[in-house]
């Protein structure tokens, strides 16, 4: 049995944790406030601040994890090095955590190092700095922080009179001390998806097959598996994210996201842990599910293939109000139609727009996507959050 130290405790976290006590590990959950959503389940837990070096030194030295599985991005990774070095086992790697919980590293990493295509990018550490980098590549074109998640902090800016709101709306959503943005020119493109990409100790890598989604306010709505893709771009898509996994090395299933338009395959972005767009594989779209193909993978388990199993849908259920006391309706509707599911993370307070659920929706592997996604949407449309 093997300990593992996870960092970040919300509802990614929480599935990580059900799917590896089921293979008999044990979870020390950590996060900056109590009672998150994998402590609910995890046999120990810790609250600290994660951006404070010391604290989360103490906390490895306490537990002597096998295994540093980080799940969120403000968190002071450059200690990640000093315990490889020490012995621990970063997931996927210290590498890989650091370049990728920063926009920048990766960015640099994808574009400039491995020559994946891009957008057209700058970074910028003021106003004064995103206003001249907005003039140089040209508009429409997308602010992010370089340390944030679920689009925190992002905006898309069409004329000149939107680079002050946007600065200010980007440090506002920035995670960590990290103030710089990054500048992107806005791409043209069809459809987006997410690539699961599973990276083995010692075995090859393997994908899952694509995710498509929808997003509001940078934060995903909808997601569905598997998403419509012309072959020759699912191809191209594989060979980026082998190179880009490849490159920041270790074990883990990785989401690597992708633009796909008339001018090709573009990298977007990645995160070295499961994906809130793979939430969907919960409906049982495949053998296993993105947080059993994680867990296998930090064990060093063999994993074989990645099959297709169903047709499948999320639709994310969210708050609308601020209150410290939440409650839900609707739930007996839903579970009264068939192939569907849903998932309450347990998140004991809300704000408006905080994803506190999940629907799931399924059919045959050879089902209408379209209209499972509708289903999903529809079923989630059904719950609501009670302040």
């Amino acid at each position: 049995m093997a300990t593992i130290l996870l960092l970040g405790s919300g509802e990614l976290g929480k599935e990580f944790t059900i799917a590896a006590q089921r293979l008999g590990q044990t979870i020390v959950a950590v996060d900056s406030y109590a009672n998150a959503p994998a402590m609910q389940v995890s046999q120990d837990f810790e609250v600290i601040d994660m951006l404070d070096g010391d604290a989360l030194d103490a906390i490895v030295e306490k537990h002597k994890p096998d295994f540093i599985v980080p799940e969120i991005e403000a968190i002071r990774t450059e200690r990640f090095y000093a315990y490889e070095q020490a012995g621990y086992t970063v997931i996927p790697s210290a590498k890989a955590a650091n370049y990728t919980m920063n926009r920048k590293a990766i960015r640099d990493l994808a574009a400039t190092e491995l020559g994946l295509k891009t957008a057209t990018y700058r970074y910028a550490t003021s106003e004064e700095n995103l206003l001249r980098a907005v003039q140089e590549i040209g508009m429409p074109c997308v602010v992010k922080p370089l340390m944030s998640s679920s689009g925190k902090g992002q905006s898309t800016i069409y004329t000149l009179e939107d680079v002050s709101a946007a600065w200010k709306y980007s440090q506002e959503g920035s995670r960590g001390d990290v103030a710089e943005v990054i500048v992107e020119t806005f791409v043209n493109f069809d459809y987006e998806i997410t690539l699961l990409t599973v990276t083995q100790r010692n075995g090859s890598t393997l994908f899952c097959p694509p995710i498509g989604h929808r997003q509001e306010r940078g934060d995903y709505q909808e997601s569905w598996q598997p998403a419509p893709m012309e072959p020759p771009h699912l191809r191209i898509a594989q060979e980026m994210a082998a190179k880009v996994t490849e490159a920041l090395g270790g074990a883990g299933i990785w989401g690597v996201e992708f633009f796909v338009g008339a001018a090709g395959v573009y990298f977007s972005e990645l995160s070295p842990r499961p994906h809130d767009t793979g939430m969907v594989t919960l409906a049982g779209t495949q053998n296993f599910n993105e947080f059993e193909l994680h867990v296998r993978a930090v064990l060093g388990l063999p994993i074989p293939e990645i099959t297709q199993q169903r047709t499948g849908a999320s639709a994310v259920i969210l708050a609308s109000a601020h209150s410290d006391r939440v409650s839900y309706e609707g739930l007996e509707k839903v579970a009264e139609q068939p192939k569907c599911d849903f998932r309450i993370f347990g998140k004991e307070t809300s704000r408006p727009y905080r994803r506190m659920g999940v629907v799931l929706a399924y059919d045959s592997p050879s089902g209408p996507i379209s209209e499972v996604t509708e289903r999903a949407k529809k079923l989630a449309s059904m719950i609501r959050v009670v302040s």
